[in-house]
């Protein structure tokens, strides 16, 4: 039997929590060289890439080989930056989280088989380890409702929230965007924080976040109850 929110049904235009774990629950991120490659392959998938630019150095004859052979892998890997955004992000030892809006229907699947096969070569090869990385195909739930959406953000932050404390820099997540202590490019808060005050203490993203509460009884944002 297929496991829980493995068969996806895609729509343009619409908005998807996805995740995903290392196999047998094992840590997929054993360092934080580990989450900077991954954040780092994330970024060049959803940052537009600046093809004219590349195919003029590409054709410079003082650019060295070295450099050009990065070039070529640069235009030759996919990009999604018409296709996809990125609102919400985290990654933990054994898994990841990621809310995004589709534009287009296979959008979604092309980027998660890329990012995972890309992220599994790296990371079998620094280990020196062979085999599949991950428990299965990621998973993927739709958002429905505005519910769903205004929670599903704070469900994300709340994992490295719980896991890290007050030290919640340690663990890479999107947090900092909404909190406005950092603005990365390939990052996209704006639609969440529209729904927060940005004065008014107790109605802001921040207390919305941290408040006591548990996230369980929200429908269809918890994962697998072992996740």
């Amino acid at each position: 039997m297929p496991s829980r929110n493995s068969r996806k049904i895609y729509q343009e235009n619409s908005y998807y929590h996805l995740y995903n774990r290392g196999v047998e629950k094992r840590r997929i991120f054993l360092d934080q060289q580990d989450y900077a490659v991954f954040l780092s392959y994330l970024k060049e998938y959803l940052l537009p890439k600046d093809e004219k630019s590349l195919q003029k150095r590409l054709s410079d004859p003082l650019t060295p080989s070295h450099e050009k052979d990065k070039i070529l892998k640069s235009l030759r890997l996919n990009n999604f930056s018409n296709d996809i955004i990125l609102l919400a992000y985290c990654l933990m030892p054994n898994h990841f989280h990621f809310f995004v809006k589709q534009r287009s229907s296979n959008a979604i699947d092309t980027l998660m088989n890329s990012l995972g096969t890309r992220y599994t070569m790296y990371f079998n090869n620094k280990y020196k380890r062979v085999g599949t990385l991950y428990e299965g195909t990621y998973k993927a739930v739709q958002v429905n409702n505005e519910s769903q959406f205004i929670y599903l953000s704070k469900y994300i932050h709340k994992q490295a929230l719980a896991l890290q404390g007050d030290a919640l820099q340690a663990q890479p997540t999107s947090y900092d965007d909404y909190l406005g202590k950092r603005q990365t490019d390939w990052v996209k808060p704006t639609e969440v924080l529209s729904y927060f005050s940005k004065n008014n203490a107790s109605l802001t993203y921040q207390s919305f976040v941290e408040e006591l509460d548990d996230l369980a009884d929200i429908q269809d944002i918890q994962l697998d109850k072992d996740f």
